[in-house]
């Protein structure tokens, strides 16, 4: 699925219902509420913090889809093409941090990467 499908597929959801999009800070809390729940499971499954007992296991990857999910709304809310400020994105990256990291192609000898800085 593209992420514009993505977008679609919120807006149609969202689209059924009379209030339609949360305002831009509305769903800033919501994104930060969405990744303190993100935060909380991997800290119970990774961290030194394991749930209580009593505690229902969670599930990264909803919460994860939870996070896409509001994050669509905020872009369809803003007008912003995920598509586009993903591939922005990664242009970014593959310019701005194309050496910053040890590629798999470029070990020594020893099999060992370096940084290109090092």
């Amino acid at each position: 699925m593209q992420l514009s499908e993505l977008q679609q597929e919120v807006d149609r959801y969202i689209s059924q219902f009379q209030e339609g999009y949360f305002h831009p800070m509305t769903l800033v809390v919501r994104l930060a509420e969405e990744l303190g729940e993100l935060a909380r499971e991997i800290n119970h499954h990774y961290g030194e913090k394991p749930k209580k007992a009593d505690e229902p296991e969670g599930d990264i990857a909803l919460e994860m889809g939870d996070i896409l999910f509001v994050l669509a709304c905020m872009a369809n809310r803003l007008g912003i093409d995920l598509d586009d400020a993903f591939s922005a994105t990664m242009h970014k990256f593959r310019t701005r941090d194309r050496d910053r990291w040890t590629r798999r192609d470029r070990q020594d000898e020893h099999g060992e990467g370096r940084r290109k800085d090092e």
